[in-house]
């Protein structure tokens, strides 16, 4: 088993940058990436990025490529999300989830998740 809990989800203005960040307990060697999702209002949940826990290897999604970086701090179980330049559309629960495989992009790839994580910016 492996407990998830992201935090730093706000309400912020079009521009503005949020660090969120997700602590991983539990059977933290069981899994090989850490990945995170969104999803917004009426859609399904979507990839956004993804780092293997040993070798942090990322993954991004095309729509928030040099906007958005993660990182991990494995002495500390974390990975983090840094969002900069947010837009609008960026607003949605963001979700942090573990997967046994190497940086996949499909959410059924992945078996552990946290209860999410709310962003919304404002225009």
């Amino acid at each position: 088993q492996v407990q998830l809990v992201e935090s730093g989800g706000a309400l912020v203005q079009a521009g503005a940058s949020l660090r969120l960040s997700c602590a991983a307990s539990g059977r933290t060697s069981s899994f090989v990436t850490m990945g995170w999702f969104r999803q917004a209002p009426g859609k399904e949940r979507a990839f956004v990025a993804a780092i293997t826990w040993k070798g942090g290897n990322t993954r991004y999604t095309d729509s928030i490529k040099g906007r958005f970086t993660l990182s991990s701090d494995n002495a500390k179980n974390t990975v983090y999300l840094q969002m900069n330049s947010l837009k609008p559309e960026d607003t949605a629960v963001y979700y942090c989830a573990t997967s046994p495989y190497w940086l996949l992009t499909t959410s059924r790839e992945y078996d552990y998740w946290g209860q999410g994580t709310q962003v919304t910016v404002s225009s």
